[in-house]
């Protein structure tokens, strides 16, 4: 079953308790804060289940046709149809939501491919594939949160004063479930998200069982709420002034569950402190979600190279010879995520037996590549724009008064553009360089797959290093100082290494 947006944006108003500061929101689909960006989930429901893209966005399976990131790959071609409905999805949102509804479907989607990496007693592999029948039949649109807070990984600070530990855990047992108290983080889209996955992306210790809990929550559900970050649409006084914020601002929320009851059903791991975090590392699970996190981030530097170009051109200095040397640095930049998304398909590992998986290598590069270069394309933005983005009027109600509209329409216009276009440029700019929707997207590029270590411990973990080691020892093999003075045995050595190496 395809949902249609009117009908996600129906599921949304089912009683779940949302905070922001002191307010409680009872309706995020018709929040000041909130609406644009249901809005804009429901939009990509509607671009899904329009015909016009059912071959790219869908794929049939069991009788019935579902959203194409729920499609198990066997063959290059699969990898390839995920990868366009990503980007259809990350184009439509231009690359601004980076847990729309295919980033967590993947992970279980990756996850369902490799069920026998969650053996019992402590797996429950059947629940984890009747749940991914669930999302799959009935489009759900599932988030996570698979992070403690910070600074309560040390339970001994809470015992002292005689305060809970923060963290979420399995607080008790009953025969219809379990019984789940504490925090999570970082629920982003939940607001706009009809599940919520609880799981754990870092290592465990082996006597933090009780935490290492991992199944799926309703957003609704009794005893859940979620605590939301100032929407960073809260102060803008129109779309024409923030159009980003506006539109995509798809807030990030904690988790907070007082007692919550969770059917075995949804149960997934329980008390196996390893397999908690193994399910996603030893499955393609982890690799699924982040191959999409790389095509998003993908049409957000389309966005980016898009907006330099349009910004020089718009004062005129695509003309000076430094700019456009500039303006070439950035297409290299952005040609080059666009080869680590390709390079995943293309390199692609046969694995698990009988599917297929994006080459693991490559997308940890690619998450390097993207948390590590992002600030770097702002700020070319940001020098391209230079003092332009303060030379505007406050807002665009400067167009309601018939008198400064007139002075505004003929002092701010410029041989390349009229007042209102250069405005509506560096309005757009702003909320990519420099207002609080830009810096927090600044701060998410940097941290949403992890520290930087993190991703590279991954990258180090997927690495053949036999297979660089031998390509050293095979070379040193070849030559030998005894042999230094007899040309040809050293030759033979050569040829022979050689002959290994084309056989290999």
């Amino acid at each position: 079953m395809l949902r249609s947006g009117k009908e996600h944006l129906e599921t949304l108003r089912d009683g779940r308790i949302v905070y922001v500061g002191g307010e409680r929101i009872d309706d995020v689909t018709r929040h000041p804060a909130f609406r644009g960006a249901a809005r804009t989930v429901a939009a990509i429901y509607d671009m899904k289940a329009d015909p016009a893209n059912r071959d790219v966005m869908t794929y049939e399976e069991d009788g019935s046709r579902h959203s194409i990131y729920f499609l198990r790959a066997r063959s290059r071609d699969d990898l390839q149809r995920r990868m366009n409905g990503h980007r259809k999805i990350a184009d439509l949102t231009l690359g601004m939501f980076g847990r729309s509804p295919d980033h967590v479907s993947s992970f279980v989607t990756g996850m369902a491919m490799k069920p026998d990496e969650l053996p019992a007693p402590y797996g429950h592999a059947d629940n984890l594939l009747r749940y991914y029948r669930h999302i799959r039949d009935n489009d759900v649109y599932v988030v996570y949160a698979v992070l403690p807070p910070q600074a309560a990984r040390n339970p001994d600070f809470y015992q002292r004063q005689n305060l809970p530990v923060p963290t979420l855990q399995v607080v008790g047992e009953a025969d219809d479930g379990v019984i789940i108290s504490g925090m999570k983080m970082l629920a982003t889209g939940a607001l706009y998200a009809n599940e919520i996955w609880i799981g754990n992306i870092l290592p465990l210790a082996p006597d933090q069982k009780k935490q290492a809990i991992t199944c799926a929550v309703a957003c609704n559900a009794p005893g859940l709420t979620l605590w939301s970050r100032k929407p960073a649409v809260a102060s803008a006084s129109s779309e024409f002034d923030s159009p980003l914020a506006w539109r995509y601002d798809e807030s990030d929320s904690m988790v907070l569950c007082d007692n919550v009851k969770v059917p075995w059903e949804k149960v997934f791991v329980h008390d196996d402190a390893a397999l908690s975090r193994d399910i996603y590392i030893k499955s393609p699970s982890h690799c699924f979600g982040n191959h999409q996190s790389n095509v998003r981030y993908w049409s957000k530097m389309r966005l980016l190279l898009g907006l330099c170009s349009k910004v020089a051109n718009a004062t005129g200095a695509d003309q000076v010879p430094a700019v456009r040397e500039t303006l070439g640095k950035m297409s290299a930049v952005e040609s080059m995520i666009a080869g680590l998304v390709h390079g995943q398909i293309n390199a692609y590992e046969k694995w698990p037996p009988g599917h297929v998986c994006f080459n693991r290598r490559m997308m940890y590069a690619g998450l390097d590549w993207c948390t590590q270069n992002y600030s770097k394309f702002i700020d070319e933005l940001r020098e391209l724009c230079g003092g332009g983005v303060f030379q505007m009027p406050a807002d665009i109600s400067v167009m309601r008064d018939a008198k400064l509209a007139k002075e505004f329409s003929t002092y701010w216009q410029t041989p390349q553009a009229d007042a209102l276009t250069r405005m509506k440029l560096f309005k757009l700019a702003w909320d990519m360089v420099g207002s609080e929707f830009a810096g927090r997207h600044l701060q998410y590029e940097k941290f949403y797959a992890g520290a930087a270590f993190i991703i590279r411990n991954h990258s180090y973990r997927e690495t053949d290093w036999g297979e660089f080691n031998r390509l050293v020892e095979d070379f040193m093999a070849s030559y030998d100082y005894r042999k230094t003075e007899d040309a040809g045995e050293t030759t033979d050595a050569a040829v022979a290494l050689l002959r290994r190496q084309s056989a290999g």
